[in-house]
C-alpha cells in the first residue's frame, strides 16, 4: 500500500488534522532512531551490536519486555518511556540485521503490520460494525481464515504457541478452555482445587519414600497440577501469572541483596550457621518495603 497524503487522510478519518502532525514529529523521531541503529551496525560501528544476530538477542527481547511490563506495574511514566524505548531498540536491531541479510526491509515490516491492522479492524477503516471486544476477536479471526487463508487450526488449542515458557503457555491454554466455556463457574471454587492438589502432593511425598525414583516421578507431576492450578487462579482473579512471579522474583532479589549488605557490614558469612541473622535481616528489608 502507498501511504500518499489522500490515503493517510482515509486512515486518519477525521481525526486527521490532529493525527497528521503528531505523525510527522514521530516519524522524524523514528528517522533519527533508525539512522542511530544503522550506524551502530557499520562496519566500522559498535563491536558489540556488530556480533549480535537475531538469535543471540532473543533473551534481551524477553527481558526488557518484563522490565517494560514492571514499569508499567509501577506506574512510573519516566520508567515506562525508558523501558519502551529499549524495546523498540531491540525489534529495530532485529529488523535491520535482517535487512542487511536481504530476508525483508525495515520499511516492508512495518508497512505489512499497518496493512494487517487496517485489514483486520474493518470496523474502523471499514464499514463493519461490532459492539463488544469478543466480537473484535472473533472478526479478527474469522478475518484470518478467510481473507488471508490461514489454515483453520485443529484443535482450538492449536493456537498457543507450543514454543511459549511453560507458566505462559498453562496461562493461555487455560484462557482458550475458557472462552468455550470450559471453565470455572465460581471461581471460589478453584481454592478448594488448590486444597485437594496440596493434598494429593503430600501422598505423593510420602507414597513410595521420599528419595525413590517413583515418588520423584509422581511429585513431578503433582507440582505440575498444583501450579497449572495456581495459573488457573490467577486468571479467574484478572490476573497474569508471569508478571505476578516477575513481581515476585524482583522483591525476593531486592529482599536478598538487603541481606547481603547488612550481612557484610556485620562481617558475617552467609551460611546456615547465620541463618537467624539471615533471617532477621529478611524481615528488616520487609518492614522497610512496608507503607
Amino acid at each position: 500500500m502507498n501511504y500518499d497524503s489522500h490515503s493517510l487522510q482515509t486512515i486518519a478519518g477525521q481525526t486527521y488534522d490532529q493525527i497528521l502532525p503528531d505523525a510527522e514529529r514521530t516519524a522524524e523521531a523514528f528517522k533519527l532512531f533508525y539512522t542511530v541503529v544503522a550506524r551502530l551496525r557499520a562496519r566500522d560501528g559498535c563491536p558489540w551490536d556488530l556480533e549480535q544476530t537475531p538469535s543471540s538477542i532473543r533473551g534481551n527481547i524477553i527481558e526488557e519486555a518484563y522490565e517494560l511490563a514492571e514499569a508499567i506495574t509501577e506506574d512510573d511514566n519516566s520508567h515506562i518511556k525508558e523501558e519502551t524505548g529499549d524495546l523498540y531498540l531491540l525489534a529495530t536491531m532485529v529488523a535491520y540485521m535482517s535487512q542487511q541479510e536481504g530476508r525483508y526491509t525495515v520499511a516492508e515490516a512495518l508497512h505489512e503490520s499497518a496493512s494487517k491492522l487496517i485489514r483486520r479492524h474493518p470496523h474502523v477503516f471499514g464499514e463493519a460494525e461490532v459492539h463488544s471486544p469478543d466480537q473484535v476477536v472473533q472478526q479478527w479471526n474469522e478475518i484470518k481464515e478467510r481473507v488471508e487463508g490461514r489454515r483453520k487450526k485443529d484443535s482450538l488449542l492449536d493456537e498457543v504457541h507450543r514454543h511459549l515458557p511453560p507458566l505462559e503457555k498453562a496461562y493461555k491454554l487455560q484462557k482458550k478452555a475458557a472462552k468455550v466455556g470450559f471453565d470455572w463457574e465460581n471461581r471460589q471454587d478453584i481454592w478448594q482445587k488448590i486444597e485437594e492438589e496440596l493434598v494429593e502432593l503430600g501422598h505423593a511425598r510420602t507414597a513410595s519414600g521420599e528419595e525413590s525414583p517413583d515418588t520423584k516421578d509422581a511429585l513431578e507431576e503433582e507440582f505440575g497440577d498444583l501450579l497449572f492450578t495456581v495459573v488457573n487462579a490467577a486468571r479467574l482473579y484478572g490476573i497474569e501469572p508471569s508478571i505476578a512471579l516477575h513481581r515476585a522474583n524482583e522483591k525476593f532479589s531486592r529482599r536478598f541483596r538487603h541481606i547481603e549488605m547488612r550481612m557484610k557490614e556485620n562481617h558475617l558469612a552467609l551460611s546456615p550457621d547465620h541463618m537467624e541473622q539471615m533471617d532477621a535481616f529478611w524481615n528488616e528489608a520487609k518492614q522497610k518495603e512496608s507503607p
